[in-house]
């Protein structure tokens, strides 16, 4: 294999495969990537079993050819070259080989394993679907952070990806908290070629942040191809495919949990209320995260107090009129969803105190997002 690239071409794809790569695996062929040269491209192939990831670059192949080699040890030093343009070739590659780089006055030698041993990314199926980027970045973006990273919830571990023929809807939670984000109907016809049924899947967190990576180097209005099989799903973007594994079993009924007669509702300025929290966050108890926010008329106080390290008060102004109402909360619960939804005013929306809370931000033009998290004993 002999062939030579472009060195920005190269990292940018390089960097792409970090997410997947294994650093601490048993088996050593996981922490390599496969360089696999034929036509006027270099095809770059990562995966730890679970997660794959498949790309390629242009590059003037001279003589075909595949080997894999050590991903961040590539990285590493395909980042710190000086030159445009890198060469490569593949010597005694009876025995896997070694892979030469030869870059301006820089020359390396690495260790090469067999494509032989490198596991076998399955092919991309029938297309389901087209996904518009723009919106699809946006679904994963405001719910990854309520997925659950604890291993025994398995069916939580991912979110749920619900395709019908005109919208298509993301949910995540935990059991602490859940954020539900559906697509307009009128809007999203516009860059969505949708399924003729139903169709339910398990997004695994992992794949949902490696998604995040592609989507935001993607056009805003580029269509993201989606497949499935019986064990995988697949999202191809541009030049670029996504496998993972699909997570079974059940996803909870997320439909009956969601609140109904949430009466007590006020409007605040997004900033100033991400501002405030953060501020009383710094005086909470380091354990439980708690704050509490009381309701009364024409103001919303959040408080934090019972840490060794002092008490915080912050009341803001709002538009209220209903009775009185002191509820608790989780701080870092509150800012991620307000991390997650924009510029704007949020409407927070209480029943009582043991009921959960509703969060929704009110500038939404495409989406309709709905974050909900449970109360705190105060």
């Amino acid at each position: 294999m002999e062939f030579s690239l472009q060195r920005v071409d190269l990292l940018k794809e390089l960097n792409l495969t970090q997410g997947v790569v294994e650093r601490k695996t048993t088996i050593p062929i996981l922490s390599n990537i496969l360089l696999e040269a034929s036509g006027d491209s270099l095809r770059i192939t990562a995966t730890d079993l679970e997660l794959g990831i498949r790309s390629s670059c242009p590059a003037k192949v001279k003589k075909g050819g595949a080997t894999t080699v050590a991903a961040k040890k590539m990285l590493d030093y395909v980042r710190q070259l000086e030159h445009a343009e890198i060469k490569f070739k593949v010597v005694d590659s009876a025995s896997g080989g070694s892979l030469q780089l030869n870059c301006g006055n820089s020359h390396v030698r690495m260790p090469g394993i067999a494509k032989d041993n490198f596991p076998v990314l399955p092919d991309f199926p029938a297309k389901l679907a087209v996904l518009p980027s723009g919106m699809l970045l946006q679904m994963v973006s405001r719910t990854i952070f309520a997925v659950s990273s604890e291993e025994s919830r398995y069916t939580l571990n991912g979110a749920l990806l619900l395709l019908k023929p005109e919208t298509m809807t993301m949910v995540a939670t935990d059991g602490h908290r859940l954020a539900h984000v559906e697509s307009d109907p009128s809007l999203v016809k516009k860059g969505y070629g949708g399924v003729s049924g139903e169709v339910r899947i398990l997004v695994p967190r992992k794949a949902m942040a490696e998604l995040v990576r592609l989507l935001g180097e993607s056009k805003e209005n580029a269509g993201i191809e989606f497949g499935k099989d019986d064990n995988h799903l697949f999202f191809k973007v541009g030049g670029r495919l996504l496998v993972c594994r699909m997570l079974s079993g059940q996803f909870p009924n997320y439909e009956a949990v969601l609140p109904k007669g949430n009466d007590k509702k006020v409007v605040l300025d997004r900033d100033m209320l991400t501002a405030a929290v953060r501020r009383v966050s710094l005086f909470s108890d380091e354990r439980t995260h708690s704050i509490r926010c009381h309701l009364n008329k024409d103001e919303l106080k959040i408080v934090s107090s019972g840490s060794d390290v002092g008490e915080s008060e912050e009341s803001l102004p709002v538009n209220y009129e209903g009775g009185a109402l002191e509820v608790g909360f989780n701080w870092q619960y509150l800012l991620d969803f307000l991390a997650a939804s924009g510029g704007g005013e949020i409407s927070m929306e209480f029943k009582d105190e043991q009921s959960a809370g509703q969060l929704r931000p009110l500038a939404e033009e495409n989406l309709r997002y709905l974050y909900v998290i449970m109360p705190m004993r105060i």
